[in-house]
């Protein structure tokens, strides 16, 4: 049995997840073109398209409180530099575990 340390559960499926949801948003909430949203998030604009598409980051954020943190993590992000995207990034994630988002998948993988 291969165990995967929280790290790598992060990596796997969240970072994925927290990322096709702040690229949607700067997208759609923000007008950022898929260039310059890679710019903000640090990523290539290939893998920003992949989010958009549905080709990455499977999982999904139902839960309307942590959607309304993405979307104030995206007008932070806009506003800020790498560091505050790192952040948010971060703030999400925590987030996310907080909720025990993705426990269910993330025990199968």
């Amino acid at each position: 049995m291969t165990i995967k340390i929280d790290c790598e559960e992060i990596v796997w499926y969240l970072l994925p997840l927290i990322r096709k949801e702040f690229a949607k948003s700067l997208i759609k909430d923000h007008g950022l073109t898929q260039r310059k949203a890679a710019e903000k998030l640090g990523i290539t604009e290939s893998a920003v398209s992949q989010y958009v598409s549905k080709k990455r980051g499977d999982l999904k954020v139902t839960n309307a409180g942590i959607r309304r943190e993405i979307k104030e993590s995206t007008k932070r992000i806009v506003k800020g530099n790498q560091q505050v995207m790192k952040a948010e990034t971060c703030r999400i994630c925590h987030l996310l575990r907080d909720q025990g988002f993705g426990e269910e998948k993330i025990s199968k993988a």
